[in-house]
């Protein structure tokens, strides 16, 4: 008989354990770590390093009608708050942009809610976003002003435009991509028509909707401003937009790029305070959005 092949016995050996100084250390301490976890912090860094890098622009350019230092602009800024000349103009602005905002909201959600509900709405919605989305909505503002007059209906007219098309399209996106599964669950629940949209579709496409409020948002606020620039004073009362224009035209370069710097807060203000609030307290909840 052949000998029986026995497996090969291993040599055992003892592992020590290495040094410490062979240990990869953490690049950070724990404190430093978290502060640099901080959203806002990271943010905030980043404006000091871009004031900084204007502050030494503005003063190796040497020259305060071109360019004014961030110091100077700052004090333009704090001046116009204190002197309550632009507040006043910034609630003038977001007067009449709330209203063509609100007004763009209603409409393309009804247009919306028509083309899941019926092919021909499909079709009207899809012809429409086709002609009018690729129109800019400043390229409007003279026919609004021969239709609406010199008021505050011919801004308005020119914000709905700039908020209807973009947000219809997301949210109509935003229904499409809702699995089917989600509505026949919707139906079976006796749900249909205007129900199923509230119930069912909205909550489903939120990520895609929030998306198309904020594109809607900012193409509202930059048309406003544009607007104001060309179109001046509204019913006698000039926006954020007239205070730039007519600083502008008497050399007070600081107080435009205080003006313009108004603009950048309420964008920041608006993006991260509204809209990241409510993507907190929505899709980012209930687990649709990391």
């Amino acid at each position: 008989m052949s000998a029986i092949l026995e497996p090969p016995i291993r040599g055992e050996y003892e592992r020590l354990p290495e040094p410490m100084n062979a240990v990869a250390m953490e690049p950070f301490p724990p404190l430093t770590r978290h502060i640099l976890q901080q959203g806002w912090l990271r943010k905030a860094v980043l404006l000091s390093v871009l004031a900084a890098l204007w502050e030494a622009l503005g003063r190796w350019q040497n020259n305060d009608l071109l360019l004014p230092t961030f110091l100077q602009t700052a004090r333009a800024l704090a001046s116009g708050l204190s002197s309550g000349e632009l507040p006043g103009n910034v609630a003038i602005s977001l007067g009449v942009l709330l209203q063509g905002y609100a007004a763009g909201i209603a409409l393309a959600f009804a247009l919306t809610s028509v083309a899941v509900s019926s092919r021909i709405g499909r079709d009207l919605l899809e012809t429409l976003t086709s002609m009018f989305n690729p129109l800019p909505a400043i390229a409007l503002l003279p026919l609004a002003l021969l239709w609406f007059g010199l008021g505050r209906g011919s801004l308005v007219f020119v914000i709905i435009h700039s908020v209807l098309w973009p947000l219809a399209l997301n949210t109509y996106a935003g229904f499409r991509g809702v699995p089917e599964t989600l509505r026949m669950a919707g139906r079976n629940y006796g749900l249909g028509g205007l129900r199923l949209v509230l119930q069912v579709l909205v909550p489903a496409a939120l990520p895609a909707i929030l998306s198309g409020l904020k594109i809607g948002w900012a193409f509202a606020w930059r048309t406003l401003i544009a607007a104001e620039l060309v179109f001046g004073a509204t019913s006698g009362k000039g926006g954020l937009g007239w205070y730039i224009f007519q600083n502008r035209n008497e050399l007070y370069t600081d107080k435009v790029f205080a003006g313009l710097a108004m603009v950048i807060l309420i964008g920041l203000i608006v993006e991260n305070l509204v809209f990241h609030t409510l993507e907190r307290l929505t899709v980012q909840r209930w687990g649709m959005q990391r």
